[in-house]
């Protein structure tokens, strides 16, 4: 269900993992994403949602669970919203790539999660 460089490149990196089918969607869940200091919590599961066209057509979002605040309590933006996934309630944060964010046939998820990263990151910073 996942391009075999996206397996490689998550069992390198010693992450734990499932691949799940829901909805026509590949989901994959990282249990225990160790999120950057700024946060109230050291980690939670983070889900991404591949449309059937992955990896040409680049994944869009993703979410926590539990729900991740910063550090103070507050919320970042955009990630009020609660949906339901695998039977459970997750966090959205809601995020995009921009336009040629994406390269079609070359980028997967190594460089997807350094988007999460990056996008994390600045959450901290404000």
């Amino acid at each position: 269900m996942l391009p075999a460089v996206d397996l490689q490149f998550l069992q390198e990196k010693s992450v734990l993992f499932e691949v799940l089918s829901e909805s026509n969607m590949t989901c994959v869940l990282l249990k225990d994403y160790e999120l950057p200091p700024g946060f109230d919590r050291d980690r939670a599961d983070l889900l991404l949602r591949l449309s059937p066209g992955y990896p040409d057509v680049p994944p869009d979002m993703w979410w926590f669970k539990p729900p991740v605040l910063l550090a103070g309590g507050t919320k970042a933006q955009a990630t009020d919203l609660m949906e339901t996934y695998l039977g459970s309630s997750w966090q959205r944060w809601s995020r995009h790539l921009e336009q040629g964010q994406w390269r079609s046939g070359c980028d997967g998820l190594e460089g997807f999660l350094a988007v999460v990263r990056g996008s994390l990151e600045q959450a901290v910073r404000g």
